[in-house]
C-alpha cells in the first residue's frame, strides 16, 4: 500500500507541475510552454513575456496553489473535527467575519465621506478589514470552545455568528449606493490576481503558520476519527487539540478570504475527492494528498476562468462551483448506490 501511495503522490506532483506551467502559459496572450520554462529557469528573449510571467502570471499561479491547498486542508480539518461531511473551512463563521469587515469598509465608507472614504476603500484597507473581521470571529469561537465541550455546539454557534454578520451586511447594503454594492459584489466573486510579491510574501507567512499547525494536529485528527472517548483513552488532550485545529483553520481560511475573497466549493469538495482517490482515513496520507489535489483543482479552475485567448476573466467562484458541484453530486449518488 505504501508503494501505491508513493506512486499516487508522484503522479499528483507531476500533474501539479504540468498544471502550474499550463496556467502560466494561458491567458489573453498565449505564451509557449518552452518560453514559460525558460523564463522560470532564467530569462526569456522576449522582454514583454518576461514581465507578464514574472509580475502577473507567476504570482497568480502561486496564489492559486496556496488558495486551493489551504481551503482543501481547512475543509479536511473541519470535517474531521465535527465528523460532518458537509463541514467546510468557513463553517466557523470565518468567511462571514471577513465579509462583514469588508462590508463595513466598502458599504460603510460613504458615512465618512471625502478623502477618508477613499483611503478606506484602498486595497490594503480591504485586506486588513477582512483579516480583522476573521480574527474577531476567531476570538469569539475560541472563547466559546473554552466554555463548551460539545463540538456540535461550536458548529452551531459558528453558524449563528455567520447569520449575525449576514444580517449586518444586509443592513449596510440597504443604505449603500449602487457603486458601493457593485464593488462589494465584485469582491465576493473572489480573485487570484492582483497580488504583488510583497503581498504574496505576507500571505505565505500566515498560510505557512496555519499549515504547520495543521501538520502538528495530525495525531489528534486520527484520534478524533474514533470518537472523543477513545481519543481521551489514548491520552489526547481534547481541548488543546481542538484549539489547534480551530486556530489552524482560521489562520488559513481567514488569510485566503482576506487576500482572495470568499472562494466556494474547494474546501468542501476536495477532501471528499481525495478520499475517493486514496481510500484511507489516515491524515498522514490525506493531508499532503489534499494539499496536492486542492492546488491542482484550483489551477485548473483558474485556467478555465481566464478564458484563454480572450480578454475576459470569469469569476473564480463561478468556475469552482460549475466544475466541482456536479462532481460532488456524482460521487455522493455513486456512494449512496453502493450502500444499498
Amino acid at each position: 500500500m505504501k508503494t501505491n501511495y508513493t506512486y499516487q503522490f508522484i503522479i499528483l506532483a507531476a500533474i501539479l507541475l504540468f498544471c502550474f506551467v499550463l496556467n502560466i502559459s494561458l491567458g489573453s496572450i498565449s505564451i509557449p510552454f518552452s518560453e514559460v520554462l525558460k523564463s522560470l529557469c532564467s530569462t526569456t528573449d522576449n522582454d514583454t513575456w518576461q514581465v507578464i510571467i514574472m509580475e502577473f502570471r507567476l504570482p497568480k499561479a502561486l496564489t492559486a496553489i496556496m488558495v486551493g491547498s489551504g481551503l482543501g486542508i481547512s475543509g479536511l480539518l473541519m470535517q474531521t473535527l465535527f465528523r460532518n461531511p458537509l463541514a467546510g473551512p468557513f463553517v466557523l463563521g470565518i468567511s462571514s467575519g471577513a465579509s462583514l469587515g469588508v462590508a463595513i469598509v466598502i458599504l460603510g465608507s460613504g458615512l465618512f465621506g471625502g478623502l477618508f472614504a477613499t483611503a478606506l476603500i484602498a486595497k490594503w484597507s480591504i485586506v486588513i478589514a477582512a483579516s480583522l473581521g476573521s480574527f474577531l470571529v476567531l476570538l469569539a469561537v475560541l472563547a466559546v470552545s473554552n466554555k463548551v465541550r460539545d463540538t456540535m455546539a461550536i458548529l452551531i454557534i459558528g453558524l449563528m455568528f455567520g447569520s449575525i454578520t449576514s444580517a449586518v451586511v444586509s443592513v449596510l447594503s440597504y443604505f449603500s449606493s449602487a457603486e458601493q454594492l457593485q464593488q462589494y459584489v465584485f469582491w465576493g466573486f473572489g480573485s487570484l490576481s492582483n497580488l504583488s510579491w510583497y503581498e504574496l510574501l505576507i500571505f505565505f507567512i500566515i498560510y505557512a503558520v496555519g499549515l504547520l499547525l495543521s501538520i502538528a494536529s495530525i495525531k489528534g485528527l486520527n484520534s478524533l476519527l474514533l470518537g472523543d472517548n477513545y481519543a481521551k483513552s489514548l491520552g489526547l488532550n481534547l481541548k488543546q487539540s481542538r484549539l489547534i485545529i480551530i486556530l489552524a483553520t482560521s489562520l488559513i481560511a481567514g488569510t485566503i478570504t482576506a487576500f482572495s475573497g470568499p472562494i466556494a466549493f474547494i474546501g468542501l469538495a476536495i477532501p471528499h475527492l481525495t478520499r475517493q482517490l486514496f481510500k484511507t482515513t489516515n491524515h498522514k496520507i490525506l493531508l499532503p494528498a489534499v494539499f496536492l489535489f486542492g492546488a491542482i483543482v484550483m489551477l485548473i479552475c483558474d485556467s478555465i476562468a481566464q478564458v484563454p485567448g480572450s480578454d475576459y476573466t470569469l469569476p473564480i467562484n463561478a468556475i469552482t462551483a460549475l466544475v466541482g458541484a456536479p462532481v460532488v453530486i456524482w460521487l455522493l449518488v455513486k456512494q449512496r448506490k453502493m450502500m444499498f
